[in-house]
């Protein structure tokens, strides 16, 4: 459990942060996941430990920590994210869905992403 306090700390420790954020503005093809949606903006792929029968993260290539820290500038990946969902609700057969963005305490990992989950029957597969 400490290696897990650990990690979440340095996860969200400045160092942390600009690690994630240049890891998906640089070198996002280094990740090792199976890419369900890629643009030159963004990349969708399955969440490593999903809390719902469908759950996939949608994230920048551009290191945005929060929400917040989205403007303008970003609309190009902000189109792309509405075609990207669009793309994998019929991809992914879901006839009911949600696009969450977590923020604040909320937010685990500082870099913006969305999920995209299935919400067929409105319960979580982790038991919660």
């Amino acid at each position: 459990m400490r290696f897990k306090a650990g990690l979440r700390w340095l996860v969200r420790s400045v160092i942390g942060r600009w690690l994630i954020g240049w890891t998906f503005a640089h070198a996002s093809s280094a990740l090792p996941v199976k890419r369900l949606y890629e643009t030159p903006n963004l990349v969708a792929f399955h969440h490593p430990r999903p809390s719902y029968p469908a759950h996939v993260l949608i994230v920048p290539k551009a290191a945005r920590s929060t929400l917040l820290d989205l403007s303008a500038n970003d609309a190009p990946f902000l189109v792309d994210l509405l075609d990207a969902v669009r793309w994998l609700v019929v991809e992914l057969d879901l006839t009911a869905y949600r696009l969450i963005a977590n923020g604040g305490d909320y937010q685990d990992v500082p870099q913006v992403h969305f999920h995209l989950i299935s919400d067929e029957a409105g319960d979580r597969t982790d038991g919660d």
